[in-house]
């Protein structure tokens, strides 16, 4: 017994030695397992870190992030949203797997996973998108499972969020995911600033080589400008000493840029010396000279009469360099206002004969005024007896109105008289002949003369008659007939007709109606008029 018990005891501490051991093997496993991820996760972080050194595009930096993490994480789906400054929506820029087809889609605060980071601005995990109460209400994305947000942000603002997601519901993402995710997110960040910033400096070095290239195209331009000008330009330095005339210059005053280069041109007449040096002293105190009259001298001795615009110009440094001088000959114009002032002293003494012409004028325009005034007084007082008369043809017309309107009313009671005479006096007598023997002949004659009577006291004559359809009076008796309902052969045989006659006039019936090629019944028509 003892040794069974002792053999037994071995067994239990050999049992839970081997127990112990198992774990130990278990947990040293998972933490060799664990070891074995964060190194993965440390080499792809080195090794998008080295991937980033020489890529300067923004879309290749992200899409390299996304895809090093999406692969780590063992799913094909991920996302990049770029939040650009002042904008109040986000823009998916970078997607794989299912989110490739998303690209472009644009969500505000709180839409989707990526609107939830956005408004809360923490990391966002979902375990089944299809009942998250905040997902995007959009078919195409019913078949994700778990989602996985990182918010994109740094201390000076929030720049976007990446993510991942899963279409197995087996997948599922652990906190070392979101751990491993908020790593790349601040590569993207890196990655962002990085491309930001050699975008910036190409774009300044771009706008560099512009602003030179456009400084050139302008000197070229002020050049052609200055020798393409019709007035005369001259630019001097600070101490007065010409260094360029243009062409305009050299034409107008006879002196060549090499007789003036470097020198001070003396071609100011000498009553006109004052009023010169007070022009350069207001420009020297930073005055802008425009259309100054004065006189210059040309190489042979000529006065002509110039205006003169002048400015300064100045260095970086903001110091007096020189100014720019340019002349308009005005001698022409000159001579053209001395010829146009004879012309309006001549003007005025033509005015002043044509001024007393006018009085005269209106002389006798006040007595046309006058006459004019009398037929006025004429043609007012015969106004008012106009309008006495047209109020007199106005009580006319009433009393007129009134007489036609009796007249109507005498017209239906002569009608109603009429027709109550025939009911009484004639209907009778032809329901006594009906039921006495006839013969068939008699019979249809006396049906005939019963109808036409039905007709005379009807509206059906008259509105076939005085309508528009300019029925002749064959054409009313075989439409009467067809009223009531007779036959082709009938009403041939009543009118004396051959068929075809009938045939014919029930054709212009039809056409008077406007029934051609219609499908309604002529009789059923024609009896909608006694109605």
């Amino acid at each position: 017994m003892e040794e069974a018990r002792v053999s037994r005891f071995k067994a239990d501490k050999f049992f839970q030695k081997t127990e112990r051991l198992e774990k130990e093997i278990d947990d040293l496993q998972k933490t060799l397992q664990a070891l074995r991820r964060k190194n993965e996760h440390l080499t792809a972080l080195h090794e998008t870190s080295l991937g980033l050194i020489d890529r300067l595009d923004q879309e290749e930096l992200l899409e390299a992030i996304l895809f090093r993490a999406a692969r780590l994480s063992g799913t094909e789906n991920g996302y990049i949203y770029l939040l650009e400054p002042g904008d109040s929506e986000m823009q998916m820029r970078v997607g794989m797997g299912f989110f490739k087809d998303q690209l472009g889609r644009r969500v505000r605060p709180g839409e989707g996973v990526g609107g939830k980071v956005w408004e809360t601005q923490q990391p966002v995990l979902v375990h089944d998108y299809r009942y998250w109460k905040d997902r995007i209400e959009d078919k195409t994305l019913d078949d994700l499972r778990f989602v996985v947000g990182i918010p994109l942000k740094d201390g000076k603002r929030f720049h976007g969020v990446i993510g991942l997601a899963s279409v197995d519901p087996a997948q599922k993402f652990q906190d070392e995911d979101i751990d491993l995710l908020g790593r790349f997110a601040e590569l993207a960040l890196v990655a962002l600033d990085k491309a930001r910033l050699y975008a910036s400096v190409r774009k300044e070095l771009a706008e560099k080589k512009l602003t030179e290239e456009i400084l050139r195209g302008s000197e070229e331009r002020n050049r052609l400008l200055l020798q393409a000008s019709p007035d005369p330009i001259v630019v001097y330095t600070r101490k007065g000493t010409a260094v360029y005339v243009n062409p305009a210059f050299e034409q107008t005053f006879g002196f060549s840029g090499d007789e003036v280069f470097g020198k001070q041109i003396d071609f100011v007449p000498e009553e006109s010396r004052f009023e010169t040096q007070k022009a350069i002293s207001r420009m020297l105190r930073g005055e802008k000279i425009e259309l100054f009259e004065t006189k210059r001298l040309t190489k042979e001795g000529r006065i002509l009469d110039v205006q003169i615009s002048s400015t300064i110009y100045k260095n970086k440094d903001g110091r007096l360099i020189g100014n720019i001088v340019i002349l308009r000959n005005i001698s022409a114009q000159k001579r053209a206002e001395q010829e146009l002032k004879k012309y309006r002293d001549h003007l005025e003494e033509m005015v002043e004969e044509r001024t007393a012409e006018l009085a005269k004028t209106n002389t006798q325009l006040k007595q046309e005024v006058e006459e004019r005034k009398r037929a006025e007084k004429t043609l007012r007082k015969r106004e008012v007896e106009l309008k006495a008369q047209s109020h007199h043809l106005e009580e006319v017309n009433t009393a007129l109105k009134v007489l036609l309107k009796q007249r109507e009313e005498d017209k239906k009671e002569t009608g109603e008289n009429v027709l109550s005479n025939v009911k009484e006096l004639i209907s009778p007598y032809i329901k006594r002949l009906k039921n006495s023997r006839l013969t068939t002949n008699q019979q249809t004659l006396v049906d005939i003369l019963e109808s036409n009577l039905n007709n005379i006291i009807s509206p059906f004559i008259s509105k076939l008659s005085s309508r528009h359809f300019n029925f002749t009076s064959m054409e009313i008796k075989v439409a009467n007939l067809v009223k009531d309902g007779k036959t082709n052969k009938e009403i041939a045989d009543l009118l004396y007709l051959s068929k075809n006659t009938i045939l014919f006039h029930r054709h212009n019936i039809r056409s008077k109606l406007q029934l051609k090629n219609k499908k309604i019944n002529l009789r059923a028509y024609l009896l909608s008029y006694d109605e």
